[in-house]
């Protein structure tokens, strides 16, 4: 394939935006090479600016699950927008949309709603602390919920230390309020418990990680989050922004039976368009502001073109009972043409795989923390994602990220691409 266009597109971005992208994986940084510049899509596949066709497995790093264009969201976008496309007023949309959400996730009671996955997240620790009224929170490597200061930390030297920043900008008082932990190590949580008493406000964690590539929790990890949260007192927050109304109807807390005490949406929720949100029971979010004394605000929180294209999809997810069924059996159809087209090439690799979600990793072992995903072999995975790319196959450009599967994608395009990978199979 050929990408003189895209390559001329990034060269006059980067004169005007930083590294030429306006969101760091963007730019191809850990795979070598030049962005691909996408000029539409529709359904299961994106067209760039060069007329190459790709079978898109990003599928805008999770919302589109029923594929790009989706002719409800389109229209219902369209129609709001010949009658106004923000007023920073009150809108019935906002209820409809909200009422939808919560009867269609379990444990919560009200939602506000925000412009993106990050801003839930904080806003979701803000509110956690102030209700608590505690400053510390838990965090997992590994686990990404957005650029906020909170949570742009790694771990110090030792299991019970005070975290610190990795990214220029956070402040070292930001930083030792941030406890890191280690995904599927509970005894690791415990003894942040044990060390920081009455004081650790709230764990927040993605309940299926995909942020370094798709990682799933062990088998009781989340349930004895749970009742460690109850034992000291702190709040348990689900970042859904992946995973909810993805892998279920209600998320990761109707998949798994947990009941999270926050939840915050991001992606699905809006159907392709900037949206976020977080939800809990009345008792914790009574404590927002205008009725309680915990601040958020956001001008365009509740957007109109926003709320039309989030209800539509939440509609349609709503309404489809067996469209996760389908994604389930899609998925697994993937992983087992591309378990044995790797076997039969003597590729070295392990699988991660929850509902529409999964992800390779190049390396034999059991991956199942930020630890194990970077022990993965970052050359091969260059080499896999460059022969795809050739292909027709886009997969995010990066080994730390899961693969999203949509609806749209048939059959044939599964076995398209289980061939693609059987062709760069032989090339690793």
């Amino acid at each position: 394939m050929l990408y003189q266009r895209s390559s001329q597109l990034f060269a006059e971005a980067e004169k005007v935006i930083p590294g030429g992208v306006n969101s760091p994986v963007r730019a191809f940084k850990a795979v070598g090479g030049t962005p691909i510049f996408v000029k539409e899509a529709k359904g299961a596949y994106m067209y760039d600016e060069d007329g190459n066709r790709l079978i898109d497995y990003i599928n805008s790093w999770g919302p589109m699950i029923l594929g790009h264009a989706y002719e409800p969201v389109v229209d219902a976008v369209i129609q709001k927008a010949k009658k106004g496309t923000s007023f920073g007023m009150p809108t019935e949309l906002e209820t409809q949309i909200a009422s939808l959400a919560v009867a269609m996730v379990p444990n919560i009671d009200k939602i506000r709603f925000v412009n993106s996955g990050t801003e839930a997240c904080m806003s979701a620790i803000r509110l956690a602390r102030g209700y608590t009224k505690r400053d510390k929170i838990v965090k997992f490597s590994g686990c990404y919920h957005g650029h906020s200061d909170s949570f742009l930390i790694q771990a110090g030297s030792g299991a019970i230390t005070f975290g610190s920043p990795n990214s220029p900008g956070v402040t070292q008082g930001t930083a030792k309020d941030t406890l890191l932990a280690r995904y599927n190590d509970l005894e690791n949580v415990k003894a942040l418990f044990e060390a920081n008493p009455n004081e650790i406000a709230a764990i927040i964690i993605e309940p299926v990680a995909g942020n370094m590539g798709c990682i799933p929790p062990n088998q009781g990890f989340l349930q004895n989050l749970r009742l460690l949260c109850d034992e000291h007192g702190a709040l348990l927050i689900f970042d859904e922004v992946m995973t909810g109304f993805r892998l279920a109807k209600g998320g990761a807390q109707e998949l798994f039976g947990i009941k999270a005490d926050i939840v915050c949406f991001g992606k699905v929720i809006g159907g392709g368009l900037p949206v976020g949100a977080f939800a809990a029971q009345n008792e914790i979010m009574n404590y927002l502001a205008p009725l309680g004394p915990v601040y958020q605000a956001g001008t365009l929180s509740g957007n109109p073109l926003a709320m039309a294209a989030g209800l539509a999809m939440l509609e349609s997810i709503n309404k489809d009972v067996e469209l996760f069924n389908r994604l389930e059996a899609k998925t697994a159809y993937l992983e087992k043409g591309i378990r044995e087209r790797l076997e039969a090439n003597n590729i070295e690799f392990t699988i991660n795989r929850v509902g529409s979600m999964i992800s390779v990793h190049f390396d034999a072992n059991p991956v199942y923390d930020f630890q194990t995903a970077a022990k993965g072999d970052n050359e091969t995975f260059k080499k896999f994602f460059h022969g795809l790319l050739r292909e027709g196959v886009y997969i995010a450009p990066s080994a730390y990220e899961t693969w999203f599967i949509t609806d749209a994608l048939t059959y044939e395009d599964l076995d398209f691409t289980i061939n693609a990978i059987d062709k760069v199979a032989k090339e690793l």
